[in-house]
C-alpha cells in the first residue's frame, strides 16, 4: 500500500509502518495515507482485547508511543505475573515483556517473586483452576492421614500437612514425597524356624505400627516396611533359637514380650512407633504334633493314676484309723454292728439275740 484512506474506530488504534519501520500511532478517525516512495503497512489493534499483542512490541516500547495508552510490564527470570481482568482472575504470565491497553477493561497484574519456588496466595484455589496455570505451576495434593516431605534441589525444606499446594515450574528440582501416617499392619507369615532342641516349626507373627518421624522413615532406608519385616524375621529367630520346643510353648507371654522389646528398639531407628507385636500361630510338623499329643496323653494318664493311688492310700489310712479306734473302744464297735444290721433290715427280716461277745456269735435266725 502506498496511498489510501484508513478508518480507525473509537475502540481501535493504528500502528503505521513504512518500509518495516514504525512511524507513528493512528488515533480514532479517518487517516489519508500517501507515500509514493515507501511501502506502507497499517496494523489495526482492538482495545477490546486488553492485551497489546504485536511482533514488534519491543520496538513500540522503546519508541515510547505506548506511554499514554498502555501499561508495560517487564517480568524477570524469577518473576511471574498474576493477571486479573474486571476483578476476575485471568491467567499467569511467565518471564517477558507485556503490554495492556488503558481504559477499555480493568486490568490488574500482580507481580510475584518466584524465588521460594513454593507458590502461596490467598486465591490459590482459583488460580490453580485456570486453563494455563499448569504451564507455570505444578499442583500437589496431600490427602488426610498423610504428610508430605518437600525436597528442593536434593535438600529437605519442610514437612507439609494435608492440603493443596503448588510449585513454580522450571526453577528448581522439586519433589513432594507423601508419607502415610495411618496405622498399618505387617503380616510376617510362614517363618520356618528351628528351636534350641532342633525342632523345626513354622510361625506367623503380626505387627501393627505407624510412622512418627516421616523424614527418618524415608532417609534411613529405601523401603521402611520391608526393613521392619526383615527386623521382625531376625527377632523371631533370636527368640525361638534360644528356647526348646517345650519352653516355647509354655512361655508364650515371655516370648511375646521379648519379641516386642527387640522389634521396638529397631523400629525407633526407622522413625516408627510399634503399637502391637505378637505371635499369631505356632505350626508344628505332623509327626511332632502326634508325638506331643502322645506325651501329653501319657502325662495326663500318669496324673490320673497318681490321683487314684493317693485316694486309695487315703481310704486305707482312714480304715486303719477306724479299726484301731474300734479295737480300743468296744462300745463303738457294737454301734457299727447295729448300723450294719439296720441297713440289712431294710431288705430282709432278721431275728437276732444279743450277747456279750457280739452279734457274729449269736445270730439265731435270718430270713
Amino acid at each position: 500500500m502506498r496511498m489510501g484512506t484508513v478508518l480507525i474506530r473509537s475502540f481501535e488504534r493504528g500502528l503505521l509502518f513504512q518500509n518495516g519501520e514504525f512511524t507513528r500511532l493512528l488515533l480514532p478517525g479517518k487517516h489519508r495515507i500517501f507515500s509514493p516512495f515507501a511501502d506502507i503497512r497499517i496494523d489495526v489493534m482492538s482495545l477490546r482485547d486488553p492485551w497489546l499483542k504485536h511482533p514488534d512490541l519491543d520496538l513500540l516500547i522503546t519508541a515510547g508511543v505506548l506511554r499514554e495508552l498502555a501499561t508495560v510490564i517487564d517480568l524477570q527470570d524469577y518473576q511471574r505475573g498474576l493477571v486479573w481482568i474486571d476483578g476476575r482472575f485471568f491467567c499467569v504470565l511467565g518471564p517477558g515483556r507485556y503490554a495492556y491497553w488503558h481504559g477499555f477493561r480493568e486490568v490488574r497484574i500482580e507481580t510475584i517473586d518466584a524465588t521460594p519456588v513454593r507458590f502461596e496466595h490467598p486465591e490459590q484455589g482459583v488460580i490453580l483452576n485456570t486453563v494455563n496455570s499448569n504451564l507455570y505451576l505444578e499442583p500437589c495434593l496431600i490427602a488426610e492421614g498423610f504428610t508430605g516431605l518437600y525436597i528442593k534441589d536434593g535438600q529437605y525444606i519442610e514437612t507439609l500437612v494435608p492440603g493443596r499446594y503448588a510449585f513454580w515450574r522450571n526453577l528448581a528440582q522439586v519433589s513432594v514425597t507423601p508419607v502415610d501416617l495411618r496405622e498399618q499392619v505387617l503380616d510376617v507369615s510362614g517363618q520356618e524356624l528351628m528351636t534350641a532342641d532342633k525342632v523345626t516349626l513354622r510361625l506367623n507373627a503380626l505387627v501393627t505400627y505407624r510412622v512418627v518421624d516421616p523424614l527418618k522413615a524415608t532417609n534411613v532406608t529405601g523401603d521402611v516396611k520391608q526393613a521392619l519385616y526383615r527386623e521382625v524375621q531376625l527377632a523371631l529367630r533370636a527368640v525361638v533359637g534360644l528356647r526348646s520346643i517345650d519352653a516355647l510353648l509354655e512361655e508364650k507371654d515371655g516370648v511375646g514380650q521379648e519379641l516386642d522389646a527387640l522389634v521396638r528398639r529397631r523400629a525407633d531407628d526407622f522413625g516408627l512407633a510399634i503399637e502391637t507385636v505378637g505371635i499369631r500361630d505356632v505350626i508344628l510338623p505332623g509327626d511332632m504334633r502326634d508325638l506331643l499329643n502322645k506325651v501329653t496323653e501319657a502325662k495326663k494318664a500318669a496324673e490320673a493314676n497318681l490321683i487314684t493311688r493317693r485316694e486309695e492310700t487315703a481310704a486305707m489310712r482312714s480304715q486303719a484309723n477306724t479299726a484301731k479306734l474300734m479295737e480300743n473302744n468296744p462300745t463303738l464297735m457294737r454301734l457299727r454292728e447295729l448300723e450294719a444290721l439296720e441297713k440289712v433290715a431294710d431288705k430282709a427280716k432278721l431275728q437276732v439275740m444279743l450277747g456279750e461277745k457280739g452279734l457274729a456269735d449269736r445270730v439265731v435266725n435270718s430270713i
